[in-house]
């Protein structure tokens, strides 16, 4: 059995580990990083909706609409209006349809944000390898 003390320690450490890891990450890796927070909270969500813990349910549904707001703000319109464009309407889709989960109690919704997050994701996975030549050849 853990303790509270061993458990603190952990969260504590593994909070350094994150934070360690953003200060040193590339502006595509922080990227990475809020699609995967984005993922971790509409799970713990999934899970706190099926055990009918509304509070905590809400807190991780608000938690994933943060990020993805925040991976809105941070879309960069000048490359390619179009393509942003885009993706500035799926954060919104993808915001509107948790505050209906949130509401209605549908892990569907949840599901399905999480599907389209975990596409975007990949497509930003896949590019990683272009983005850090690019950085390269700018340095």
């Amino acid at each position: 059995m853990i303790n509270s003390g061993t458990t603190a320690g952990a969260k504590a450490y593994q909070q350094i580990d994150v934070r360690s890891e953003v200060e040193e990450a590339s502006p595509h890796r922080l990227i990475q990083l809020m699609m995967e927070r984005v993922l971790t909270k509409l799970v713990v969500a999934r899970g706190y909706m099926q055990r009918n813990a509304v509070a905590e349910k809400g807190s991780n549904i608000s938690a994933a609409i943060g990020i993805i707001s925040g991976l809105q703000v941070s879309l960069n319109h000048k490359p390619n209006a179009r393509l942003s464009g885009n993706f500035d309407a799926l954060y919104d889709y993808m915001t509107r349809r948790l505050l209906q989960a949130n509401m209605q109690n549908d892990i569907a919704l949840i599901d399905e944000v999480a599907g389209l997050m975990r596409e975007v994701k990949e497509a930003w996975d896949a590019i990683a390898d272009e983005v850090a030549d690019m950085e390269v050849v700018s340095n």
